[in-house]
C-alpha cells in the first residue's frame, strides 16, 4: 500500500507541474511582442498560407527535411513513434476503450522500437557530430536518457517481464477519481512510472518546450506583407526627454 500512495502522490504532483507550468509558459509566450517583421523568407504572404505553412512544419518538419535528411528521417520516426505509443496508452485511462484505440494498439506496440531507434540516431547526433556535442548540455542528454529509458522499460515489459496490465489500469482509472486503487510492485513498471513522472516534472522548464513554443515563433507565424500592412507592436516605448546640452557660444 506504501508504494501505491507513494506513486499515487508523485503523479499528482507531476501533473500539477507539467499542466501549470506548460499553461504559464504559453501564457508568458503569447504575451512577448513580436517587434519586427521577421518571416523566414520565402513566407506565405496570406494567412491561410501561414496556416499550412505551420501545417507542414508541425506535421512534417518541413524546414529539417531541407536543412539534413538524416536528421530529418531520425526526427520524424522518433515524433510519429511517440505518438502512436502515447494513443496507444489511452487504455489505461478511458473507460469503455473507444474502438480505435483499441485498433491501433498493434501499431502502437511495434511503434515503441520505432521510437527507440529514432532516439538512438538523435542522441548518437549529440555524441559523435563534433559542432553538435560542442553546444549540447548536461540537459539536452538528460531528456534523451529519460525517453530512451521510457521507451526500452515499456518494451522490457512488453517483451520480457510481464505486468499485470488490469491491476495498472484500475490505479490510473482510481487516480482520476481520487481513489487509490493497488500498483502492482513491479520492478520494471515502478522504474518506467519513476522516469514518466521525471519526465513530466522536468517538461515544463526544458528545451522540449519547442512542442507548443513552434506556435508561437514569428520567423514561422508572421505574413509577408510588410509593404501591405505596418507591423505595429504591442509595446510602449519609454524614451526619456532631455534638453539639448547648451552650445559653448551662447
Amino acid at each position: 500500500m506504501f508504494v501505491t500512495v507513494l506513486f499515487a502522490l508523485l503523479f499528482y504532483a507531476a501533473t500539477a507541474i507539467f499542466l501549470v507550468g506548460i499553461g504559464m509558459r504559453i501564457a508568458r509566450y503569447a504575451r512577448t511582442p513580436a517587434p519586427l517583421k521577421i518571416p523566414t523568407t520565402p513566407a506565405p504572404t496570406t494567412r491561410g498560407g501561414v496556416v499550412v505553412r505551420m501545417a507542414t512544419e508541425v506535421l512534417l518538419f518541413n524546414s529539417l527535411f531541407k536543412a539534413n535528411k538524416w536528421i530529418w528521417i531520425f526526427g520524424i520516426l522518433f515524433h510519429v513513434a511517440l505518438a502512436l505509443v502515447l494513443l496507444r496508452h489511452l487504455r489505461y485511462f478511458l473507460d469503455p476503450v473507444p474502438t480505435w484505440v483499441v485498433m491501433i494498439q498493434p501499431f502502437g506496440k511495434y511503434a515503441a522500437f520505432a521510437m527507440v531507434i529514432g532516439l538512438a540516431g538523435l542522441w548518437a547526433r549529440r555524441l559523435f557530430v563534433e559542432r553538435i556535442r560542442y553546444i549540447s548540455s548536461p540537459s539536452d542528454h538528460l531528456m534523451l536518457a529519460l525517453l530512451l529509458g521510457i521507451g526500452l522499460t515499456g518494451l522490457a515489459m512488453t517483451y520480457l517481464w510481464h505486468v499485470d496490465i488490469t491491476a495498472v489500469k484500475l490505479f490510473f482509472t482510481g487516480l482520476m477519481r481520487f481513489d487509490f486503487n493497488p500498483l502492482p510492485a513491479h520492478p520494471m513498471l515502478l522504474l518506467h512510472l519513476l522516469l514518466v513522472a521525471g519526465l513530466m516534472i522536468i517538461f515544463p522548464f526544458s528545451k522540449l518546450l519547442h512542442a507548443p513554443g513552434v506556435f508561437f515563433s514569428p520567423t514561422r507565424n508572421q505574413v509577408d506583407n510588410p509593404r501591405e500592412k505596418r507591423h505595429v507592436t504591442k509595446v510602449t516605448w519609454m524614451v526619456r526627454s532631455e534638453k539639448p546640452a547648451a552650445s559653448a557660444d551662447q
